[in-house]
């Protein structure tokens, strides 16, 4: 059986190096990068005054680092508005400024021109193919969509336009959403 490695404590400089190797890595939100230090301060003051250094030299900066995770998250995987706030809250970014953020980035967004965008991307499509041809396929493709941040009544007159038999959707009730979700 493998022993579990407790990794080094660090001193207020090893710290420091450690917070710059990790933000030189990717950016961090200040509660990933608190988390991170957390684990590996010897003393639990250094990870507050770390972290405020860092703040004070422009290093680390929430509404900076969630602005450009959302256009981010936007321009490159057509991610919709509930993906990305959840995708920020889990990265440790306060709730208010995740949803301020994003309402932001996607103020002038047509988000059932993305929605069709991101069906034709995944499953590689020309505009009218009719790829969905029965119930189960349809349903899949709304569960896929519903993961990928977008709102029902959007997915479903999206959906409507790739369908072989879009009066399949007329019925189609949608699983009910927890609030979690």
């Amino acid at each position: 059986m493998m022993q579990e490695r407790k990794p080094k404590r660090l001193d207020r400089g090893a710290l420091w190096n450690y917070a710059l190797k990790a933000l030189s890595g990717r950016a961090h939100s200040t509660g990933e990068l608190r988390e991170k230090l957390v684990r590996r301060a010897e003393r639990a003051g250094d990870v507050e005054e770390t972290l405020k250094r860092l703040k004070d030299l422009g290093y680390l900066d929430d509404r900076r680092y969630a602005e450009s995770f959302a256009t981010a998250r936007l321009a490159n995987e057509k991610m919709g508005r509930a993906r990305v706030i959840q995708d920020l809250r889990q990265r440790r970014v306060a709730p208010d400024l995740a949803e301020r953020t994003v309402r932001k980035a996607y103020e002038d967004v047509n988000e059932e021109a993305l929605i069709e965008e991101w069906i034709r991307r995944k499953y590689r499509l020309a505009p009218r193919d009719g790829l969905f041809a029965g119930d189960k396929e349809l349903a899949a493709a709304y569960r896929r969509l519903l993961r990928a941040g977008f709102r029902s009544g959007e997915i479903v007159r999206a959906l409507k336009r790739f369908a072989k038999n879009p009066e399949l959707l007329d019925s189609f009730e949608p699983p009910e959403e927890t609030p979690d979700a």
